[in-house]
Parts: C-alpha cells; sequence; structure tokens
C-alpha cells in the first residue's frame, strides 16, 4: 500500500488536477475529489472502501439528528449512539486480536487468532467522523445536509489514510465554496514537494539506517549502537510523519482547502509539555476537546485526567503494551512537569532544555519502535550496558564519524533554517524575482531526487499508515 500510494499521487495526481480544474463549479470538483480519493483507499485495500463508506453513513445520520437536537437528552443519544458504533468498529479491526492475545494468556482461555487485518486510517478518519457528531451536537458545527459533500470530508485523499486529523469545522465552509488561485497551486505544490523531499530522502535513508541497529539480534549490539539506531528512528519518525502532513496540507491548499498545520519544529521544544504541543498537534488538540476537558481538564482531578488522556494516546498509537507504556512514560514526565520542573527548566538554558526535551523524547520512542515488549526489554538491557557486545570507544567514534554529514543534515532540516535563511536573504535585498525562480528552482531538484529515489528504492514505509 505504500509504494502503491506514492505511485498513486506521482502517476495519477496530475489527472486529477486536470481533471479537478477542467470541470465548472463546487459541485463537480466535489465529485472528482471523491472519486479520486475513493480510488485511491481502493488502490491498497478495495474492500475497506465500504467500512469507510459505513462511517460516513453513520456519522452522517447521527451528527445530523445530534446537530437538530443539539444540547438535549435525545441529541446526546444519537452521540452515544455514533461513538458505541464507531468505536466498536475501531475497537473491533484495531484491537481484537491484542484481546484475544491478552486472553489467551490466561490458562483457562484458548480463543483463535481473528487475525484480523487494520485498515489503513481507520483511527484518522474515526476520530474525524466522531468531531463532527460531537461538535453538531454542541451546537459548534453547522448540520451537513448533503451525504457527497459530507462523504468529502470523510474521504478526502491527501489525508485520509495518515492525518492531519482535520475536523469538519475547519472546513465546512470550502466545501460548499472555495477559491483556488494559482499562487495557492504554487504554494500547495512548493509544500507537496517539501513533503515529499522530507519522506523520501531523509526519512527513508533514516530508517534504512535504523533497521540496520535495531532489527538484528540486540543482545549481539553494543549500547552505542542501539542508541544510534534509535536516534536515526527519531529522525525517521519525524522526517516520515511531518513530510505526510506537508504533503496533505500542500495537496489540500492546492484544492483550495486549508488544513490544519501538525508539526511545529517539535526537536526544538523547550520541555516534553512544549513538545507536545508542537508535534502531532491535531491528534494533541483532538484528545484535549473531546476527552480531556469533557473529563474535568484543569478544574477537576487534572493528574488523573493526564493519565486516562495518556494511556488512550498510547492505545491509539497500536494494540500493544509497549504503547501504553509508551503513553504513561510521557504521563510522568507531564505530571512531574506540572508540579515543579516546568519552573526549574525555565532557569535553565535554551540549549539545554532542548537538550533535555529531545534525549526524553529519543527514550521514549524506544517503547514506540518495539512493538514486542521481550525486544523492548533487551533493548533497554543493551542500551544501559546490561547485555550486549562490547565496543572500543574508536569503533563507536568511527561510526558516528561515518553517519556525521547525514545526521547533520537531519538536525539543521529540524531547525527552523527557512525562516533563518528567509531573514537574511531580504538583508542582502536580493531581488523578489530572483529568490522567486532560486526556489523554484530548489523545488523542481527535490521533486527530480525524490522521484528517482521512490523508483530505485524498494524501503518507502510510512510508518503511521499502521495507525
Amino acid at each position: 500500500m505504500v509504494f502503491s500510494s506514492l505511485v498513486f499521487l506521482l502517476r495519477f495526481l496530475p489527472i486529477t488536477l486536470l481533471l479537478y480544474f477542467i470541470v465548472p463549479g463546487t459541485k463537480a470538483k466535489n465529485a472528482v475529489l471523491i472519486a479520486a480519493s475513493l480510488l485511491f483507499y481502493a488502490w491498497g485495500e478495495p474492500v475497506w472502501v465500504i467500512l469507510l463508506i459505513i462511517s460516513s453513513v453513520v456519522d452522517y445520520i447521527c451528527g445530523g439528528l445530534a446537530g437538530r437536537h443539539s444540547n438535549t437528552p435525545k441529541g446526546k443519544l444519537f452521540v452515544v449512539i455514533s461513538l458505541v458504533l464507531n468505536l466498536g468498529l475501531l475497537g473491533f479491526f484495531k484491537y481484537g486480536g491484542f484481546v484475544v492475545n491478552n486472553l489467551n494468556a490466561l490458562p483457562w482461555f484458548n480463543i483463535p487468532d481473528p487475525g484480523i487485518s487494520l485498515p489503513i486510517g481507520i483511527s484518522f478518519y474515526t476520530m474525524q467522523t466522531i468531531s463532527y457528531t460531537i461538535d453538531a451536537y454542541r451546537g459548534k458545527a453547522k448540520v451537513q445536509k448533503s451525504f457527497f459533500r459530507f462523504l468529502l470530508f470523510v474521504s478526502m485523499f491527501p489525508q485520509l489514510v495518515a492525518g492531519p486529523i482535520v475536523r469538519y469545522t475547519d472546513i465546512e465552509d470550502q466545501l460548499e465554496e472555495r477559491s483556488i488561485t494559482i499562487q495557492g497551486i504554487y504554494e500547495g505544490i512548493t509544500r507537496f514537494v517539501v513533503g515529499l523531499a522530507k519522506k523520501t530522502l531523509v526519512a527513508n535513508y533514516a530508517g534504512s539506517v535504523a533497521v540496520k541497529f535495531l532489527d538484528g539480534e540486540l543482545l549481539s549490539m553494543s549500547a552505542p549502537e542501539v542508541w544510534f539506531g534509535l536516534l536515526c528512528f527519531t529522525f525517521q519518525i519525524y522526517f516520515d510523519f511531518s513530510g505526510y502532513s506537508d504533503m496533505a496540507i500542500g495537496l489540500g491548499k492546492t484544492f483550495g482547502f486549508t488544513f490544519p498545520e501538525n508539526f511545529n519544529y517539535p526537536y526544538t521544544a523547550q520541555s516534553i509539555t512544549d513538545f507536545w504541543r508542537r508535534w502531532h498537534m491535531t491528534l494533541g488538540s483532538f484528545f484535549r476537546d473531546y476527552v480531556y476537558i469533557p473529563l474535568g481538564g484543569n478544574r477537576r482531578l487534572q493528574m488523573r485526567n493526564i493519565f486516562i488522556v495518556w494511556m488512550l494516546t498510547g492505545l491509539w498509537h497500536g494494540a500493544s503494551w509497549n504503547f501504553v507504556i509508551w503513553g504513561l512514560y510521557f504521563a510522568v514526565i507531564l505530571v512531574i512537569e506540572k508540579v515543579f520542573l516546568l519552573k526549574v527548566l525555565e532557569k535553565m538554558p535554551k540549549i539545554l532544555r532542548a537538550l533535555y526535551s529531545f534525549a526524553l523524547v529519543l527514550f521514549g520512542f524506544n517503547f514506540f519502535y518495539f512493538e514486542d515488549f521481550g525486544r523492548n526489554v533487551d533493548a533497554l538491557k543493551v542500551m544501559f550496558g546490561t547485555a550486549g557486545a562490547s565496543i572500543g570507544a574508536a569503533d563507536a567514534l568511527r561510526m558516528v564519524v561515518s553517519y556525521l554529514p547525514f545526521i547533520a543534515v537531519c538536525i539543521i532540516c529540524s531547525l527552523p533554517v527557512k525562516r533563518f535563511i528567509l531573514n537574511r536573504l531580504e538583508r542582502l535585498r536580493i531581488p523578489e524575482g530572483v529568490r522567486a525562480a532560486a526556489a523554484a528552482l530548489c523545488i523542481a531538484i527535490a521533486f527530480i531526487m525524490s522521484a528517482a529515489s521512490i523508483v530505485s528504492n524498494s524501503y518507502n514505509p510510512f510508518i503511521y499508515f499502521r495507525f
């Protein structure tokens, strides 16, 4: 599905764009996008298009009825129906095998593994449809009268399988009327190519290096090797996911939609609290508005609410105890920061605060990478020197030096260098035309290199497709 989806974007996107711009009126353009979106989703998993349509029908009906009876017991009933049906489907497909395996660990259970495959993107579009029903009930979203406009909201292919999580209220007006400009198309294509380059030129290479160090026999590795593999994975997951988000936002802009931002240089964060305001921002805002605040937020049992939200955040990422541990790990840190650590961090230099945050995030991704708990324990043993092979200081230095140029690229690209470059160019008073031509040339080169990488490289995993 990953390679196929990239092939779809590069081969069929020009056809989709051509048809989209040729047909007149918003209704016809919406029809082109719905057809392209269903084709995109069916490219890898045709049968699960039915599930996406079922989810759309459920929330089109429940959301409409909840909106017509907003803030009433009758309206709340339709919200409950939506939650039961949507979360029931999500639970069956995503957590069915997990529950069976855990039950079978008990001596009196022997349930056959259902072998359920996870429909790609189900976690993302389920949250989107739920947000519509809840917002309609709260009176924050207008009831959508057209099922096809609602289906477009749910199925829109740029952000369908890996986000960002677009709420109905983000684009409800744009579903009915939107402006498409040459400037918007240029900015959208530029953003798309930047995301494609992040994915193919940086994330893929970082991932291939991480696999070398983390997918073998861990106990035969040394501590520096496992830590370095984890460092590469930390860069891989950022450039992979933020790259996909850039691609989705760029395509949305090309079609006249404005999708919410999903990343804001998270590896420059000054605390873990700050990190989670910068990383996967649409997921964080979803749990804040639909789970944390309804539980009481900061007003009542705040610490309990934090732990509940982060346990759910961990489970959202995958059906594994490792993800639960990963979520609770960050919950503990966030609670400690709220109690006293944020005040301590404020007195520290910015670079030390950034290193503190990055180190904790890097260690946390250990639970994220190893979904098998046994391998996770092995990795921890090696990382802290209680197991694994020994490695000399000279060997470790040679390993680091050999990858130093690539790590330097990852660090630079994780920083807001674009702002710095634009500020420098303004001070140099380079003519606007020259700057635009140089930017267009860079984008063209990045696209050619990315396309060549896709053709020549069989390693193209989108990490968040599996969520």
